[in-house]
């Protein structure tokens, strides 16, 4: 582990985030799986790194986890029940499109759909992060999201929704730190993952 990984997750620490590194994608998805306890109510969020170690398949269509996207799906229920249904599961998983060396956590979005339960709403959350997305600091992080993920997601979005999301950003989150104990965990994986 270089200096910059382990510097990070002593600042992790030091704000509150339950932290753990692992060398692959595969190791972060068994590492993932292992702390969300069987049956759990799980919401994943929209995630290239979620999909590309295939998390959000195992959440679900293994039947091992209560899995509230599935749910999103059935027109019965209602938007505003979706939208509780989505801001306050049990269980978060995604990711972040920044991680400062000083341990804050960068996300943005077009909608917001995933920040209410990272913020607050989840009980308990997992962000599974490329190492690639280290930053030395917030600046950084906000010339990554702008210069690197911008286009990269705004291209993603097109392709999936038939949506631009344009050059700004439309929603932000800064996590600086934890104060709940046990919700927040962070895994830093040592390979390059989602954008």
């Amino acid at each position: 582990m270089n200096k910059k990984i382990e510097n990070t997750k002593r600042a992790l620490k030091a704000n509150g985030f339950a932290v753990y590194f692992v060398e692959t994608g595969a190791e972060a998805k068994q590492k993932t799986l292992e702390l969300i306890p069987e049956g759990a109510e799980v919401m994943n969020m929209t995630s290239m790194t979620l999909d590309t170690i295939s998390v959000a398949e195992e959440v679900n269509e293994s039947g091992n986890y209560d899995a509230v996207r599935a749910k999103l799906a059935d027109k019965s229920i209602s938007p505003s029940e979706k939208r509780k249904l989505g801001g306050g599961p049990d269980w978060t998983i995604g990711s972040v499109h920044a991680l400062t060396e000083d341990g804050k956590l960068i996300i943005a979005s077009n909608t917001g759909s995933q920040l209410g339960a990272y913020a607050y709403g989840a009980q308990h959350v997992i962000w599974v992060i490329g190492a690639q997305k280290i930053v030395k600091d917030f600046d950084a992080g906000m010339k990554r999201l702008y210069d690197y993920v911008l286009p990269l997601e705004s291209a993603r979005a097109n392709k999936a929704y038939n949506i631009t999301t344009g050059s700004n950003i439309s929603k932000l989150l800064i996590i600086n730190k934890e104060i709940q104990p046990d919700r927040a965990i962070v895994i830093i994986v040592n390979e390059m993952l989602g954008f």
